[in-house]
């Protein structure tokens, strides 16, 4: 089997140093650019309604738009981050930065529903619950969607800094390290649908961590999940070679990845089928107005890859372009 695994390479197998080193995934907005997006802002706070029901219309970007364009042709093509800077977050308030992000995600693609009923938008914030919810630290996963985009409204007191890293660099160093367990990878681990996997049928279902179609690499993982569902009755206990593909996996995550503060007014836009994100911990001083809010919002996107048939099971849709993702939640 492993004979017909090959490296993947291109743009999305970057290592960490190599974004330091390489910084045109940051995209500073230029005063034309903000001038439009405050422009477009007027006009939905004039027409009213709810930001949810902004349309890509109501929120027009003449120039903006263009540069929106190449940034999905990034995302899908390139190396699977971007970040847009300088968004002046202060000057507005917290209903016109969720105006700002959905009016944004619509030419991006289609703002779809968050897992666990969130709905369109979701705060990232210490609300005192469980892992995304906490100040605590968030492992290696991948959100249920083509484009996660994450605006930064404050940032803590210390902590919280957002980690990446390249699925597709992982997978190639697998390959040249240690190519039985890539192919261990390639085949079924099965998750938990408890927490935010609502929706499905089962209480678990199989799906292998690395998958291609029709050339296009994809890879969904979160460990909480493969261990929560084999607590699962009927669950096929882990067996050792895949134990040691996850540890190598994880262990790779830490050694190529990519820490990336996030200041106010950052948007950062990853894709889900080649990045795998995380976060560190983090304090807040709530008095000082250091309490960290990230405005999350999940894009189904126009130019996405084709995804294998056994990954309806989470996406819903698999064929390219298709709406999928956390409208299938």
């Amino acid at each position: 089997m492993t004979r017909s695994i090959h490296p993947i390479g291109g743009p999305a197998a970057w290592r960490g140093q190599t974004l330091l080193d390489d910084t045109r995934w940051i995209r500073p907005l230029d005063s034309t650019a903000l001038a439009e997006i405050d422009a477009a802002l007027g006009q939905v706070r004039l027409r009213g309604g709810d930001w949810s029901e902004i349309t890509r219309e109501d929120f027009p970007l003449d120039r903006f738009a263009g540069t929106l364009s190449s940034v999905a042709n990034e995302l899908e093509n390139g190396q699977g981050v971007v970040k847009l800077t300088g968004i002046p977050v202060d000057d507005y308030t917290e209903i016109d930065l969720r105006r700002l992000l959905f009016g944004i995600g619509t030419h991006l693609g289609t703002p779809v529903q968050q897992n666990g009923g969130r709905g369109l938008m979701r705060d990232i914030r210490d609300s005192g619950g469980k892992r995304v919810d906490s100040n605590g630290p968030l492992r290696w996963h991948t959100d249920r969607t083509d484009v996660v985009g994450l605006l930064c409204v404050r940032r803590a007191k210390a902590g919280g800094i957002s980690r990446i890293v390249s699925a597709v660099a992982i997978h190639d160093a697998i390959l040249d390290r240690r190519p039985d367990l890539l192919a261990t990878l390639y085949q079924d681990y099965y998750r938990s649908t408890v927490g935010d996997e609502v929706g499905l049928e089962s209480l678990s279902y199989p799906l292998p961590i690395f998958a291609r179609r029709d050339g296009h690499f994809t890879s969904h993982f979160s460990g909480t999940y493969i261990e929560q569902a084999q607590q699962v009755p009927g669950v096929p206990p882990l067996t050792e070679m895949q134990i040691e593909a996850l540890d190598m996996l994880t262990d790779l995550a830490e050694e190529l990845c990519f820490e990336m503060p996030l200041a106010p007014g950052d948007l950062q836009l990853l894709n889900n089928h080649v990045i795998y994100h995380g976060r560190t911990p983090f304090e807040d001083s709530p008095g000082d107005r250091l309490d960290r809010l990230l405005l999350r919002i999940w894009l189904s996107m126009p130019n996405s890859r084709p995804l294998p048939e056994s990954h309806k099971v989470v996406w819903g849709s698999v064929e390219a372009g298709a709406l999928r993702g956390g409208a299938h939640a």
